[in-house]
Protein backbone atom coordinates (compact mmCIF):
# COMPACT_ATOMS: atom_id res chain seq x y z
CA UNK A 1 0.00 0.00 0.00
CA UNK A 2 1.30 3.38 -1.23
CA UNK A 3 1.98 6.43 1.53
CA UNK A 4 -0.41 9.04 1.56
CA UNK A 5 1.85 12.45 0.31
CA UNK A 6 0.22 15.38 2.31
CA UNK A 7 3.15 17.71 0.31
CA UNK A 8 2.26 20.93 -1.12
CA UNK A 9 4.40 19.92 -4.68
CA UNK A 10 5.21 18.02 -5.67
CA UNK A 11 2.51 16.03 -5.03
CA UNK A 12 0.56 12.77 -5.32
CA UNK A 13 -0.46 11.63 -8.53
CA UNK A 14 -3.09 9.28 -8.66
CA UNK A 15 -2.03 5.80 -8.65
CA UNK A 16 -4.06 5.03 -12.40
CA UNK A 17 -1.82 7.57 -14.02
CA UNK A 18 1.41 6.47 -12.26
CA UNK A 19 0.82 2.65 -13.61
CA UNK A 20 0.11 3.85 -16.96
CA UNK A 21 3.35 5.44 -16.99
CA UNK A 22 5.03 2.41 -15.78
CA UNK A 23 3.38 0.49 -18.55
CA UNK A 24 4.60 2.97 -20.93
CA UNK A 25 8.66 4.31 -19.46
CA UNK A 26 10.02 1.74 -21.56
CA UNK A 27 7.89 1.61 -24.94
CA UNK A 28 5.26 4.22 -25.88
CA UNK A 29 2.95 3.04 -27.63
CA UNK A 30 4.54 0.78 -29.87
CA UNK A 31 7.48 3.15 -31.06
CA UNK A 32 10.21 1.31 -28.57
CA UNK A 33 11.36 4.42 -26.25
CA UNK A 34 10.66 6.30 -23.66
CA UNK A 35 8.69 9.54 -23.48
CA UNK A 36 11.96 11.18 -21.97
CA UNK A 37 14.31 9.52 -24.97
CA UNK A 38 11.18 10.78 -27.67
CA UNK A 39 12.35 13.81 -29.50
CA UNK A 40 9.96 16.70 -29.90
CA UNK A 41 9.72 16.91 -33.57
CA UNK A 42 8.66 13.92 -33.67
CA UNK A 43 4.87 12.02 -34.67
CA UNK A 44 3.96 10.43 -31.29
CA UNK A 45 5.22 13.87 -29.32
CA UNK A 46 3.44 16.48 -31.34
CA UNK A 47 0.46 13.91 -30.45
CA UNK A 48 1.06 13.87 -27.06
CA UNK A 49 1.21 17.77 -27.20
CA UNK A 50 -2.05 18.49 -29.15
CA UNK A 51 -3.92 16.01 -27.16
CA UNK A 52 -3.13 17.71 -23.65
CA UNK A 53 -4.01 21.42 -24.57
CA UNK A 54 -7.48 19.87 -26.32
CA UNK A 55 -7.73 17.63 -22.92
CA UNK A 56 -7.24 20.94 -20.97
CA UNK A 57 -9.57 23.25 -23.43
CA UNK A 58 -12.35 20.64 -22.73
CA UNK A 59 -12.14 20.16 -18.68
CA UNK A 60 -11.53 24.04 -18.45
CA UNK A 61 -14.43 24.95 -20.88
CA UNK A 62 -11.58 27.17 -22.28
CA UNK A 63 -12.96 29.51 -24.91
CA UNK A 64 -11.37 29.27 -28.69
CA UNK A 65 -10.15 33.31 -28.06
CA UNK A 66 -7.71 32.12 -25.52
CA UNK A 67 -4.08 30.12 -26.60
CA UNK A 68 -2.85 27.38 -24.17
CA UNK A 69 0.76 26.77 -24.10
CA UNK A 70 2.76 24.46 -22.08
CA UNK A 71 6.23 26.47 -21.10
CA UNK A 72 9.37 25.74 -18.64
CA UNK A 73 10.47 27.59 -15.60
CA UNK A 74 7.64 27.18 -12.86
CA UNK A 75 5.33 29.58 -12.00
CA UNK A 76 7.89 31.85 -11.31
CA UNK A 77 9.36 32.41 -14.23
CA UNK A 78 5.32 34.33 -15.04
CA UNK A 79 6.44 36.21 -12.40
CA UNK A 80 8.56 38.00 -14.60
CA UNK A 81 6.73 36.89 -18.27
CA UNK A 82 3.38 38.19 -16.96
CA UNK A 83 4.67 42.36 -16.41
CA UNK A 84 6.73 41.88 -19.99
CA UNK A 85 4.23 40.72 -21.88
CA UNK A 86 1.14 42.86 -21.25
CA UNK A 87 2.40 45.88 -19.37
CA UNK A 88 2.24 48.24 -22.63
CA UNK A 89 1.82 51.45 -20.17
CA UNK A 90 4.22 49.26 -17.38
CA UNK A 91 1.33 50.05 -15.04
CA UNK A 92 -0.29 47.16 -13.08
CA UNK A 93 -1.94 46.35 -9.90
CA UNK A 94 -1.29 43.89 -7.25
CA UNK A 95 -3.20 41.84 -4.72
CA UNK A 96 -0.64 40.50 -2.29
CA UNK A 97 -2.53 38.03 0.17
CA UNK A 98 0.65 35.24 0.48
CA UNK A 99 3.96 34.28 -0.27
CA UNK A 100 4.12 33.68 -3.86
CA UNK A 101 1.38 37.04 -4.72
CA UNK A 102 4.52 38.91 -2.68
CA UNK A 103 7.45 37.30 -5.12
CA UNK A 104 5.27 38.17 -8.03
CA UNK A 105 4.52 41.74 -6.86
CA UNK A 106 8.69 42.40 -6.15
CA UNK A 107 10.01 41.06 -9.18
CA UNK A 108 7.26 43.32 -11.54
CA UNK A 109 8.44 46.42 -9.51
CA UNK A 110 11.33 46.01 -11.80
CA UNK A 111 9.20 46.98 -14.87
CA UNK A 112 7.24 49.85 -14.55
CA UNK A 113 4.65 51.70 -11.83
CA UNK A 114 3.04 48.61 -9.84
CA UNK A 115 1.71 49.21 -6.82
CA UNK A 116 -0.04 46.85 -4.08
CA UNK A 117 -3.69 47.61 -4.32
CA UNK A 118 -4.74 45.31 -1.67
CA UNK A 119 -3.31 43.03 0.86
CA UNK A 120 -3.71 41.08 3.19
CA UNK A 121 -0.17 40.67 5.14
CA UNK A 122 -1.66 42.86 8.34
CA UNK A 123 -3.16 39.63 9.56
CA UNK A 124 -0.44 37.42 8.15
CA UNK A 125 -2.51 36.57 5.22
CA UNK A 126 -5.18 34.95 7.27
CA UNK A 127 -8.01 36.54 4.76
CA UNK A 128 -8.32 37.90 1.44
CA UNK A 129 -9.27 41.43 1.66
CA UNK A 130 -12.27 42.99 0.34
CA UNK A 131 -12.02 43.88 -3.67
CA UNK A 132 -14.36 45.93 -6.28
CA UNK A 133 -13.66 47.78 -9.20
CA UNK A 134 -12.54 51.45 -7.59
CA UNK A 135 -9.68 49.08 -5.66
CA UNK A 136 -7.82 49.35 -9.09
CA UNK A 137 -6.42 51.97 -11.31
CA UNK A 138 -8.52 52.43 -14.01
CA UNK A 139 -5.43 52.66 -16.47
CA UNK A 140 -3.59 50.07 -15.36
CA UNK A 141 -2.42 47.36 -17.70
CA UNK A 142 -3.78 44.28 -15.63
CA UNK A 143 -4.68 43.29 -12.00
CA UNK A 144 -2.83 39.78 -10.47
CA UNK A 145 -3.73 37.71 -8.45
CA UNK A 146 -3.19 34.60 -6.65
CA UNK A 147 -6.10 32.88 -6.24
CA UNK A 148 -5.07 29.81 -3.76
CA UNK A 149 -2.53 30.90 -1.11
CA UNK A 150 -0.63 27.28 -0.68
CA UNK A 151 1.45 28.30 2.29
CA UNK A 152 -1.16 30.30 4.46
CA UNK A 153 -4.21 28.04 3.56
CA UNK A 154 -6.43 30.94 1.53
CA UNK A 155 -8.25 31.34 -1.65
CA UNK A 156 -10.52 33.60 -3.10
CA UNK A 157 -14.44 33.21 -2.43
CA UNK A 158 -14.94 34.57 -5.93
CA UNK A 159 -13.62 35.94 -8.67
CA UNK A 160 -12.62 40.08 -7.99
CA UNK A 161 -14.43 42.15 -10.71
CA UNK A 162 -12.13 44.25 -12.47
CA UNK A 163 -14.08 45.61 -14.86
CA UNK A 164 -12.35 46.51 -18.59
CA UNK A 165 -9.16 45.90 -16.84
CA UNK A 166 -7.70 42.13 -17.57
CA UNK A 167 -7.49 39.86 -14.37
CA UNK A 168 -3.92 37.78 -14.38
CA UNK A 169 -4.73 34.63 -11.89
CA UNK A 170 -2.03 32.49 -10.75
CA UNK A 171 -3.52 29.44 -10.47
CA UNK A 172 -0.47 26.77 -9.43
CA UNK A 173 -2.40 25.22 -6.41
CA UNK A 174 -5.77 24.97 -7.56
CA UNK A 175 -5.88 24.81 -10.94
CA UNK A 176 -8.79 22.10 -12.21
CA UNK A 177 -9.42 21.67 -8.40
CA UNK A 178 -12.60 23.63 -9.06
CA UNK A 179 -14.30 25.42 -12.11
CA UNK A 180 -13.42 28.59 -13.10
CA UNK A 181 -15.30 30.59 -15.80
CA UNK A 182 -11.97 31.54 -18.26
CA UNK A 183 -13.74 34.62 -19.60
CA UNK A 184 -13.61 36.57 -16.14
CA UNK A 185 -9.72 36.17 -16.82
CA UNK A 186 -7.13 37.94 -19.17
CA UNK A 187 -4.34 34.93 -18.41
CA UNK A 188 -4.20 32.44 -16.42
CA UNK A 189 -1.05 30.55 -15.57
CA UNK A 190 -0.01 27.15 -13.23
CA UNK A 191 3.15 25.30 -12.33
CA UNK A 192 1.53 21.55 -12.47
CA UNK A 193 3.13 20.22 -9.33
CA UNK A 194 0.52 20.67 -7.33
CA UNK A 195 -2.65 19.85 -9.05
CA UNK A 196 -1.13 18.70 -12.33
CA UNK A 197 1.78 16.40 -13.02
CA UNK A 198 5.08 16.27 -12.06
CA UNK A 199 7.56 19.46 -11.96
CA UNK A 200 8.83 20.82 -14.98
CA UNK A 201 5.81 21.82 -17.30
CA UNK A 202 4.06 25.57 -16.34
CA UNK A 203 0.17 25.99 -18.06
CA UNK A 204 -0.13 29.45 -19.47
CA UNK A 205 -3.87 30.23 -20.97
CA UNK A 206 -3.83 34.01 -22.34
CA UNK A 207 -6.48 35.32 -24.08
CA UNK A 208 -5.39 36.13 -27.81
CA UNK A 209 -5.96 40.30 -27.87
CA UNK A 210 -3.06 40.11 -25.13
CA UNK A 211 -0.20 39.02 -27.14
CA UNK A 212 0.22 42.56 -28.92
CA UNK A 213 1.40 44.20 -25.87
CA UNK A 214 5.12 43.06 -25.51
CA UNK A 215 7.73 44.72 -23.85
CA UNK A 216 10.29 45.04 -26.70
CA UNK A 217 12.81 44.12 -23.75
CA UNK A 218 11.04 40.93 -23.26
CA UNK A 219 13.34 37.67 -24.16
CA UNK A 220 12.51 35.43 -26.56
CA UNK A 221 11.91 32.51 -24.31
CA UNK A 222 9.19 34.60 -22.03
CA UNK A 223 6.74 35.53 -24.73
CA UNK A 224 3.81 33.83 -25.05
CA UNK A 225 3.56 34.59 -28.92
CA UNK A 226 6.66 32.72 -29.58
CA UNK A 227 5.20 29.50 -27.94
CA UNK A 228 1.67 30.40 -29.35
CA UNK A 229 3.09 30.32 -32.91
CA UNK A 230 5.45 27.33 -32.48
CA UNK A 231 2.34 25.08 -30.21
CA UNK A 232 4.57 24.91 -27.57
CA UNK A 233 7.55 23.25 -29.18
CA UNK A 234 9.52 26.10 -30.11
CA UNK A 235 12.67 24.67 -28.37
CA UNK A 236 12.86 21.40 -26.44
CA UNK A 237 9.82 21.13 -23.57
CA UNK A 238 9.62 19.14 -20.75
CA UNK A 239 8.59 16.42 -22.94
CA UNK A 240 7.64 14.00 -19.81
CA UNK A 241 5.87 16.47 -17.34
CA UNK A 242 3.27 17.22 -20.21
CA UNK A 243 2.95 13.46 -21.31
CA UNK A 244 2.45 12.68 -17.63
CA UNK A 245 0.18 16.34 -17.57
CA UNK A 246 -1.71 14.42 -20.59
CA UNK A 247 -2.37 11.27 -18.96
CA UNK A 248 -3.43 13.14 -15.38
CA UNK A 249 -6.13 15.00 -17.76
CA UNK A 250 -7.20 11.64 -19.32
CA UNK A 251 -8.08 10.81 -16.13
CA UNK A 252 -10.08 13.79 -15.09
CA UNK A 253 -12.06 13.43 -17.99
CA UNK A 254 -12.47 10.19 -17.23
CA UNK A 255 -14.09 10.82 -13.78
CA UNK A 256 -16.28 13.33 -13.88
CA UNK A 257 -13.90 16.05 -15.17
CA UNK A 258 -13.44 19.09 -12.93
CA UNK A 259 -17.81 19.05 -11.76
CA UNK A 260 -17.33 15.97 -9.99
CA UNK A 261 -13.56 16.53 -8.85
CA UNK A 262 -14.66 19.84 -6.59
CA UNK A 263 -17.50 17.87 -5.23
CA UNK A 264 -14.83 15.23 -3.89
CA UNK A 265 -12.47 18.19 -2.87
CA UNK A 266 -15.08 19.91 -1.03
CA UNK A 267 -15.77 17.19 1.07
CA UNK A 268 -12.78 16.19 2.21
CA UNK A 269 -11.84 20.17 3.18
CA UNK A 270 -15.19 19.94 5.09
CA UNK A 271 -14.12 16.59 6.88
CA UNK A 272 -10.90 17.81 8.02
CA UNK A 273 -11.96 21.66 8.88
CA UNK A 274 -15.06 19.77 11.30
CA UNK A 275 -11.95 18.28 12.78
CA UNK A 276 -9.92 20.98 13.45
CA UNK A 277 -12.71 23.65 14.20
CA UNK A 278 -14.53 20.49 16.65
CA UNK A 279 -11.08 19.11 18.47
CA UNK A 280 -10.67 21.90 21.22
CA UNK A 281 -7.07 20.99 20.35
CA UNK A 282 -6.06 21.97 16.87
CA UNK A 283 -6.24 25.17 15.74
CA UNK A 284 -6.61 26.93 12.04
CA UNK A 285 -6.29 30.18 12.06
CA UNK A 286 -8.00 30.89 8.57
CA UNK A 287 -11.37 33.21 8.52
CA UNK A 288 -13.94 30.47 7.15
CA UNK A 289 -14.84 32.15 4.85
CA UNK A 290 -11.45 32.14 2.62
CA UNK A 291 -10.46 28.56 3.64
CA UNK A 292 -8.43 26.85 1.16
CA UNK A 293 -9.98 23.59 0.01
CA UNK A 294 -6.58 22.67 -1.45
CA UNK A 295 -4.37 23.46 1.73
CA UNK A 296 -5.18 23.20 5.09
CA UNK A 297 -2.82 24.35 7.97
CA UNK A 298 -3.24 23.62 11.35
CA UNK A 299 -1.64 23.99 15.21
CA UNK A 300 -1.56 21.80 18.24
CA UNK A 301 -1.11 23.58 21.49
CA UNK A 302 2.73 24.06 20.82
CA UNK A 303 5.94 23.97 18.09
CA UNK A 304 7.20 20.83 20.39
CA UNK A 305 4.01 19.19 19.78
CA UNK A 306 3.52 20.13 16.27
CA UNK A 307 7.64 18.33 15.45
CA UNK A 308 6.28 15.40 17.67
CA UNK A 309 3.42 15.09 15.11
CA UNK A 310 5.06 14.94 12.18
CA UNK A 311 7.84 12.55 13.02
CA UNK A 312 4.75 10.60 14.22
CA UNK A 313 2.53 10.91 11.01
CA UNK A 314 5.22 9.91 8.86
CA UNK A 315 6.00 6.61 10.86
CA UNK A 316 2.07 6.47 10.01
CA UNK A 317 2.46 6.91 6.33
CA UNK A 318 1.06 10.75 6.56
CA UNK A 319 3.93 12.18 4.98
CA UNK A 320 5.11 15.55 4.24
CA UNK A 321 2.76 17.42 6.62
CA UNK A 322 4.84 20.06 8.54
CA UNK A 323 4.11 23.26 7.39
CA UNK A 324 5.92 26.16 5.81
CA UNK A 325 8.65 27.84 7.93
CA UNK A 326 6.29 31.35 7.57
CA UNK A 327 3.28 29.76 9.25
CA UNK A 328 4.93 26.69 11.14
CA UNK A 329 2.74 24.12 12.41
CA UNK A 330 1.27 21.21 10.04
CA UNK A 331 0.10 21.82 6.93
CA UNK A 332 -2.13 19.24 4.70
CA UNK A 333 -2.00 19.60 1.08
CA UNK A 334 -5.44 17.53 0.04
CA UNK A 335 -4.82 18.21 -3.94
CA UNK A 336 -7.21 16.03 -6.65
CA UNK A 337 -4.94 12.84 -6.13
CA UNK A 338 -5.86 12.54 -2.50
CA UNK A 339 -8.44 10.28 -1.87
CA UNK A 340 -10.81 10.59 0.82
CA UNK A 341 -9.30 7.34 2.37
CA UNK A 342 -6.21 9.71 3.11
CA UNK A 343 -8.25 12.49 4.67
CA UNK A 344 -9.81 9.83 7.19
CA UNK A 345 -6.37 7.90 8.15
CA UNK A 346 -5.01 11.49 9.00
CA UNK A 347 -8.39 12.24 11.22
CA UNK A 348 -7.85 9.12 12.73
CA UNK A 349 -4.22 9.68 13.47
CA UNK A 350 -5.17 13.18 14.96
CA UNK A 351 -7.72 12.04 16.89
CA UNK A 352 -4.92 9.31 18.65
CA UNK A 353 -2.73 11.50 18.67
CA UNK A 354 -4.60 14.30 20.58
CA UNK A 355 -5.44 11.52 23.12
CA UNK A 356 -1.92 10.68 23.61
CA UNK A 357 -0.94 14.12 24.15
CA UNK A 358 -4.20 16.17 25.69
Amino acid sequence: MRNYNFSAGPSMLPEEVLKQVQKELLDYEGTGISVMEMSHRSKPYEAINAEAESLLRELMAIPEDYDVIFVQGGASTQFEAVPLNISVNKKADYVVTGNFSKKAFGEAKKYGDMVKAASSEDANFTYIPKLDRSTFRSDADYVHICYNNTIFGTRYSSIPDTGNIPLVADLSSCILSQEFDVKKFGVIYAGAQKNVGPAGVTIVIVRKDLQDKCNPLCPTMLKWSTQVKEHSLYNTPPAFSTYVSMLVFRYLKKNGGVKAMNEINERKAKMLYEYIDNSGYYKNSVVPEFRSIMNVPFVTPSAETDAEFVSEAAKEGLLTLKGHRLVGGMRASIYNAMPIEGIKKLIDFMKNFEKRHK
